[in-house]
Protein backbone atom coordinates (compact mmCIF):
# COMPACT_ATOMS: atom_id res chain seq x y z
CA UNK A 1 0.00 0.00 0.00
CA UNK A 2 0.93 3.71 -0.65
CA UNK A 3 1.70 5.80 2.00
CA UNK A 4 -1.08 8.69 2.38
CA UNK A 5 -0.16 12.03 0.90
CA UNK A 6 -1.81 13.07 4.16
CA UNK A 7 -3.63 12.11 7.06
CA UNK A 8 -7.25 11.20 5.41
CA UNK A 9 -9.39 12.43 8.37
CA UNK A 10 -7.80 15.76 7.82
CA UNK A 11 -8.26 15.51 3.79
CA UNK A 12 -11.50 17.80 4.00
CA UNK A 13 -9.61 20.71 4.80
CA UNK A 14 -8.20 21.78 0.81
CA UNK A 15 -11.45 21.89 -0.10
CA UNK A 16 -13.43 23.42 2.74
CA UNK A 17 -10.78 26.86 2.33
CA UNK A 18 -11.05 26.49 -1.17
CA UNK A 19 -14.89 26.75 -0.77
CA UNK A 20 -14.87 29.26 2.22
CA UNK A 21 -12.70 31.57 0.95
CA UNK A 22 -13.52 31.59 -2.89
CA UNK A 23 -17.71 31.58 -1.69
CA UNK A 24 -17.03 34.05 1.18
CA UNK A 25 -14.84 35.89 -0.29
CA UNK A 26 -15.40 35.93 -3.97
CA UNK A 27 -18.93 36.36 -3.93
CA UNK A 28 -19.57 39.51 -1.85
CA UNK A 29 -16.71 40.96 -3.97
CA UNK A 30 -18.59 40.16 -7.43
CA UNK A 31 -22.33 40.88 -5.69
CA UNK A 32 -20.90 44.12 -4.52
CA UNK A 33 -18.29 45.67 -7.34
CA UNK A 34 -19.45 44.13 -9.92
CA UNK A 35 -22.84 45.99 -10.60
CA UNK A 36 -20.87 49.21 -10.02
CA UNK A 37 -18.25 48.40 -12.23
CA UNK A 38 -15.45 49.12 -9.45
CA UNK A 39 -12.03 47.02 -8.89
CA UNK A 40 -12.62 45.01 -12.38
CA UNK A 41 -9.58 43.73 -12.21
CA UNK A 42 -9.12 42.93 -8.71
CA UNK A 43 -12.27 41.17 -8.31
CA UNK A 44 -11.88 38.90 -12.04
CA UNK A 45 -7.86 38.31 -11.18
CA UNK A 46 -9.29 36.66 -7.62
CA UNK A 47 -11.89 34.75 -10.24
CA UNK A 48 -9.35 32.81 -12.15
CA UNK A 49 -6.94 32.43 -9.50
CA UNK A 50 -9.70 30.45 -8.05
CA UNK A 51 -9.78 28.75 -11.14
CA UNK A 52 -6.28 28.16 -10.78
CA UNK A 53 -6.18 26.73 -7.59
CA UNK A 54 -8.91 24.83 -8.55
CA UNK A 55 -7.36 23.66 -11.64
CA UNK A 56 -4.42 22.34 -9.02
CA UNK A 57 -6.27 20.00 -6.52
CA UNK A 58 -8.30 18.87 -9.56
CA UNK A 59 -4.73 18.26 -11.28
CA UNK A 60 -3.61 16.52 -7.39
CA UNK A 61 -6.45 14.73 -6.99
CA UNK A 62 -6.35 12.31 -10.38
CA UNK A 63 -2.27 11.81 -9.71
CA UNK A 64 -3.53 10.55 -6.03
CA UNK A 65 -6.30 7.86 -7.88
CA UNK A 66 -3.45 6.97 -10.11
CA UNK A 67 -1.22 6.60 -7.85
CA UNK A 68 -2.83 4.53 -5.44
CA UNK A 69 -4.06 6.66 -2.54
CA UNK A 70 -6.67 5.91 -0.44
CA UNK A 71 -10.35 7.21 -1.22
CA UNK A 72 -10.47 9.89 1.31
CA UNK A 73 -7.33 11.61 0.03
CA UNK A 74 -7.85 11.57 -3.88
CA UNK A 75 -11.83 12.55 -3.15
CA UNK A 76 -10.80 15.16 -0.89
CA UNK A 77 -8.37 17.06 -3.33
CA UNK A 78 -10.01 16.04 -6.37
CA UNK A 79 -14.07 16.49 -6.16
CA UNK A 80 -13.82 20.11 -4.20
CA UNK A 81 -11.29 20.59 -7.33
CA UNK A 82 -13.75 19.75 -10.15
CA UNK A 83 -16.80 21.48 -8.61
CA UNK A 84 -14.79 25.04 -8.19
CA UNK A 85 -13.83 24.39 -11.64
CA UNK A 86 -17.60 23.95 -12.88
CA UNK A 87 -18.62 26.66 -10.44
CA UNK A 88 -16.36 29.63 -10.96
CA UNK A 89 -16.01 29.26 -14.40
CA UNK A 90 -19.32 29.48 -14.82
CA UNK A 91 -19.79 32.24 -12.29
CA UNK A 92 -16.39 34.15 -14.39
CA UNK A 93 -19.04 34.72 -17.26
CA UNK A 94 -22.04 35.65 -15.32
CA UNK A 95 -19.57 38.27 -13.51
CA UNK A 96 -17.84 39.49 -17.00
CA UNK A 97 -21.21 40.12 -18.29
CA UNK A 98 -21.94 42.29 -14.81
CA UNK A 99 -19.10 44.27 -15.57
CA UNK A 100 -19.92 44.80 -19.58
CA UNK A 101 -23.30 45.92 -18.09
CA UNK A 102 -21.99 47.85 -15.83
CA UNK A 103 -19.92 49.67 -18.20
CA UNK A 104 -22.41 50.25 -20.39
CA UNK A 105 -25.11 52.12 -18.33
CA UNK A 106 -21.92 53.91 -17.25
CA UNK A 107 -21.63 54.66 -21.27
CA UNK A 108 -25.36 55.31 -21.53
CA UNK A 109 -25.25 57.96 -18.63
CA UNK A 110 -22.45 59.88 -20.41
CA UNK A 111 -24.56 60.28 -23.46
CA UNK A 112 -27.04 61.88 -21.66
Amino acid sequence: MVEAWLDPGLSWIPGMLLGAIGGGVGGPLAGFFAPRGKFKTQVLGFYYSILVISAGLFVAGIAALMSGQPYAVWYGLGFPGLLCLIIFGVLLGVVSKRYEEAELRKTMADDL
